[in-house]
């Protein structure tokens, strides 16, 4: 399983010739470094919640219309997509199957938001594999105690790192992918991400570096 990062939380899974793409939000395309183009041979599209840099009903007709991908979300989403009668797959909790990808989902808490309503937001456990908590620290997510990669927020105004590092601490997977970083410069990653890397090195979990659009990791 190859997953490759669009910059903040646009992520792009590819296992046997099939693309599943994750929240493509304005951050990652509002600079011009992401395009829909990208995205043509995406078949599964997966909107986490409402939020913005997750969610753009816009960027998300413009993949659909290059792809015929599907689209998979909760009915929060599913609303907003009802209104202009785009087509989606109404997915809250349980299993999905999308191509080779096991997508079992769940309900997460999104980290308090200063003077915001807190979103319906779905967690994701990919092939028994990926922990996929989006903005999501909750206790319960410590029942993947040990799992293979944590997809972890790095950086967010809803949290900060003594708190995330502790949260992954405690999950202990054996490897980190960072995201949502698409609002910070990139000189401010690369030192923040040096110092998270220090961190992890010392609890023996690999923290994987990724600076340049559409880089990734194989697991």
């Amino acid at each position: 399983m190859k997953i490759s990062k669009y910059l903040h939380s646009c992520l792009l899974f590819e296992l046997d010739g099939y693309q599943l793409l994750f929240d493509p939000g304005k951050f990652s395309f509002a600079e011009g470094l992401v395009t829909p183009q990208l995205f043509v041979d995406v078949k599964t599209i997966v909107i986490t919640h409402i939020h913005p840099d997750h969610f753009d009903i816009d960027i998300l007709k413009s993949i659909v219309e290059l792809s015929g991908a599907a689209v998979v979300t909760n009915s929060q989403v599913g609303k907003e997509l009802e209104k202009i009668n785009f087509k989606y797959t109404l997915l809250e909790e349980g299993t999905h199957k999308a191509g080779p990808f096991k997508l079992q989902a769940f309900p997460v808490r999104h980290e308090l938001i200063m003077d915001n309503p807190l979103p319906q937001m779905t967690g994701f456990l990919i092939n028994n594999k990926v922990l996929h908590p989006v903005d999501s620290m909750e206790e319960k997510l410590l029942n993947f105690k040990g799992i293979e990669l944590l997809i972890m927020v790095s950086m967010a105004p809803f949290a900060n790192e003594p708190t995330i590092s502790a949260f992954a601490d405690e999950l202990h997977p054996k490897q980190i992918l960072p995201v949502h970083d698409g609002f910070a410069k990139d000189f401010f990653i690369l030192q923040r991400y040096a110092a998270y890397k220090k961190h992890f090195d010392k609890q023996g979990i690999k923290f994987h570096e990724i600076y340049k659009v559409g880089d990734g990791i194989s697991i």
